[in-house]
């Protein structure tokens, strides 16, 4: 197991330094100059001159990496170009607990509506609660998110006036404020996940409870939430898992659309915002964090199998 996941992080460290390294330089292959457009309203070239020798790029590129390279493996992101010079790690300090917590939110009302679906639509099969459920399903990966949370701000929101249509509030100030600014996002953002997830859990327990063991444990004359609880769905989870994991790190890459839409200032937003500022550093560091987070998932995923299925072992 040590072995296992020592090499597994030497190749997730590979793989973000092959990701930092492929940003950093498209980044620099797209046309324009952001301290030109950053100096529009002035037009001044020897302002220019001067902010692109401040941040060293006026540079060759072999020589920004380098040092940009250098400042990363001492846990320096650099300083945003737009602005007061703001350290991007303290951009994105402030922006990750915001998509961290649209992210768990969501997962977790996905899973919570996904596994009993998924379950009942198993063990009804073809029956009209499984055709209701396959309907649900289809709809939800139907609906595009922004469409959805658009419809919750103006149903739950500007109707009726529960929940709050923008904004965030850190988890500090109390979770039921927290919880008020996540519930309508969380479920925009969700929805579909829930479908897939719902979907996947089917699936595979149709598979599992055609096996012999789920035909032994029935003759033997135990009760059906047993063998459905205890024998079949651990077994029907080794592949949803991996789903789980992967939904979960999209979650986290994909919210950009709904922080858009409740005005909440995450990854995805910054992220959005750098790209059309042309902000190197801020673009580089938010895609770091999101592979970082793609990366440790699957690590993560990797070792539930051995949680939920004690004849895996890696060696």
């Amino acid at each position: 197991m040590y072995r296992f996941l020592i090499k597994r992080t030497f190749s997730a460290l590979v793989v973000m330094w092959i990701v930092a390294t492929l940003v950093f330089f498209m980044l620099r292959a797209v046309p324009g100059d952001p301290l030109a457009a950053m100096l529009f309203d002035v037009g001044d070239p020897a302002a220019a001159d001067e902010l692109r020798q401040k941040y060293g790029l006026d540079k060759p590129v072999h020589i920004q990496y380098l040092k940009w390279l250098g400042h990363i493996l001492q846990g320096d992101l650099g300083s945003s170009i737009y602005g007061s010079r703001i350290p991007v790690n303290q951009i994105l300090l402030e922006a990750l607990p915001r998509t961290i917590s649209i992210a768990s939110l969501s997962f977790f009302i996905a899973i919570v509506i996904a596994v009993p679906a998924g379950i009942i639509a198993a063990i009804r099969k073809n029956s009209g609660l499984d055709h209701s459920m396959t309907i649900l399903a289809f709809l939800g990966l139907s609906m595009p998110d922004f469409w959805l949370a658009i419809l919750l701000i103006i149903v739950f929101a500007a109707n009726l006036h529960w929940l709050p249509a923008i904004g965030y509030v850190p988890l500090s100030q109390g979770v039921g404020p927290w919880l008020k600014h996540l519930i309508l996002p969380s479920i925009a953002a969700g929805t579909a996940f829930s479908a897939i997830i719902a979907r996947m859990i089917r699936s595979s327990m149709l598979e599992v409870i055609k096996t012999d063991y789920i035909q032994v444990a029935r003759s033997k004359g135990l009760r059906k939430q047993t063998i459905t609880l205890v024998h079949a769905l651990p077994n029907a989870l080794i592949p949803v898992v991996t789903v789980m994991g992967i939904a979960f790190a999209l979650l986290m890459a994909t919210t950009v659309v709904i922080e858009n839409v409740f005005s909440i200032k995450g990854i995805g937003r910054v992220l959005i915002q750098g790209i059309l500022n042309r902000d190197y550093p801020v673009v580089q560091g938010a895609i770091l964090v999101v592979s970082v987070i793609f990366i440790f998932t699957n690590l993560l995923v990797d070792l539930l199998y051995t949680v939920i299925d004690p004849r895996i072992r890696y060696e």
